[in-house]
């Protein structure tokens, strides 16, 4: 791995280039036909400076940048691996492979969190494609531009977008509907631009969506909020790409006008910030006034390791990075590969959480972004002569759900939310009626998101407290 700043050009790799990408570094794959049968599937896409930089050729496979962006045969159920390498090795025809693939790709849960039903919103009485609004205050804008990355992670809970299928793909058409969307709702206070990644946008995409934002009549925006991953895999976005001066000083012009202007990292593990290019990638978007908030999933085989989280956030900020959140990996694509149980994503949280200073502990987690909204495992306690979780929201659906104690029955094996099980007797969580009245209503679609009232909760935290 080279640790001078070298300027690059970016070159993309794709599935078809698998096979001399690993006669280039020397170093042949665990099962080539595997990789490929599992690459039919999922999305493959990675660029020089992971293969150079990032990826330790010596450590293959258990290299976690290696793991993060190649594919792996346990990414795929048994029964379909093999079924797919038998296609490959065969060489059956395109149309024949893309049938089994996206049959596959169907049964992988492409749209988790009620991302179709529930959250695309409308403007007079019209479905806003591109648009989601799954929160009071925030808004997630898709522009049609950013719908890929400068390479693809592994674990990616939007990897439906990457496939090439029309239909599993969110994307906006136009920020015309967008932006009057925004004027009609005053109370949307946060936008967020995500994809795939906005950063693959040339400057004068990114500033002809962001722009309108800073006008009088939108001062109700206050923060705007860019997703993307191309900090750790294209650092050089923001230093020596040819408009990268042009996309600082749009940054620049944000914070000028008095909003709030966030980068939201994704960062899965600290490598990816040890670079002289991602060093100056810091370096030049905190130059401008926006600030780095830095996120990643606990995925297995990459960071399910209380050592690496603690030394990922002392990493972020010692650059002057604000660790944000630990999400728990999502239950859609290959999780199978890469969950991990909610009690053990606790305990390497909790582990990870001591071993740092207050400055880090900025970050939350381990957070799930489930269909009511997110989740954290505040811990595991004995309460009423069981162990149960602890829960609470973060965000919500309905605002006065957020930060309400709620508890559910210990479970070992359980990875999300869904596989959780009220305590104490009780039927349903509390949030469950309300949800199912939202989806019969389509309320968050039409975005009616009035304050439900609270129902009343069988136990407080107090009372179980006393009762432990």
């Amino acid at each position: 791995m080279n640790h001078a700043l070298t300027v690059r050009k970016y070159q993309v790799y794709t599935t078809k280039d698998i096979p001399d990408i690993f006669r280039r570094y020397h170093r042949d794959p665990e099962d080539g036909v595997a990789m490929a049968a599992v690459s039919s599937v999922l999305p493959f896409r990675v660029n020089e400076y992971v293969l150079e930089e990032l990826i330790d050729w010596h450590r293959l496979p258990d290299d976690p940048i290696y793991q993060l962006t190649f594919p792996q045969k346990g990414m795929l159920a048994a029964g379909d691996l093999e079924r797919m390498e038998d296609l490959i090795r065969r060489r059956a025809p395109d149309e024949e492979v893309q049938q089994a693939a996206n049959e596959i790709r169907y049964r992988l849960n492409p749209h988790p969190a009620g991302q179709r039903e529930l959250n695309v919103p409308r403007l007079d009485g019209r479905p806003l494609p591109g648009l989601q609004h799954k929160y009071r205050e925030t808004v997630l804008f898709f522009p049609s531009q950013g719908q890929t990355c400068h390479a693809y992670c592994t674990y990616c809970f939007r990897w439906a977008q990457f496939v090439g299928i029309r239909e599993m793909k969110f994307a906006a058409g136009e920020a015309e509907s967008f932006h009057e969307y925004l004027r009609r709702h005053t109370e949307v206070t946060d936008v967020l631009f995500t994809g795939g990644d906005p950063m693959v946008m040339k400057a004068h995409h990114l500033r002809a969506h962001i722009e309108p934002l800073l006008s009088p009549e939108l001062d109700h925006i206050q923060d705007i909020r860019i997703g993307t991953k191309s900090v750790a895999y294209w650092p050089y976005r923001f230093v020596s790409d040819a408009d990268a001066d042009e996309v600082l000083r749009l940054f620049e012009d944000v914070v000028g006008s008095g909003r709030h202007l966030a980068v939201m990292a994704h960062y899965s593990h600290p490598r990816e910030l040890s670079t002289p290019a991602a060093r100056e990638c810091i370096r030049r978007i905190r130059g401008t006034g926006a600030e780095i908030r830095c996120q990643a999933p606990l995925v297995r085989h990459v960071n399910d390791d209380p050592g690496v989280w603690s030394e990922l956030w002392m990493q972020e900020v010692r650059q002057g990075c604000i660790p944000y959140y630990m999400f728990v990996e999502r239950d859609t694509g290959p999780k199978n590969y890469f969950e991990v149980p909610l009690a053990e994503a606790y305990h390497i949280f909790a582990e990870a959480y001591r071993r740092v200073s207050g400055l880090a502990r900025t970050v939350r987690g381990p957070s799930m972004s489930a269909t009511p909204g997110k989740v954290r495992i505040l811990g595991i306690a004995e309460c009423r002569g069981q162990s149960v979780f602890v829960l609470t929201f973060l965000q919500a659906r309905d605002p006065a759900w957020v930060q309400r104690p709620f508890f559910a029955r210990f479970d070992p094996k359980a990875t999300w939310l869904t596989d959780l099980k009220p305590a104490f007797g009780q039927k349903r969580f509390f949030f469950e009626e309300p949800l199912e009245a939202m989806r019969r209503s389509r309320a968050a679609a039409s975005l009616t998101l009035e304050v439900m009232p609270q129902p009343a909760e069988s136990c407080v935290l107090e009372d179980l407290l006393g009762a432990s």
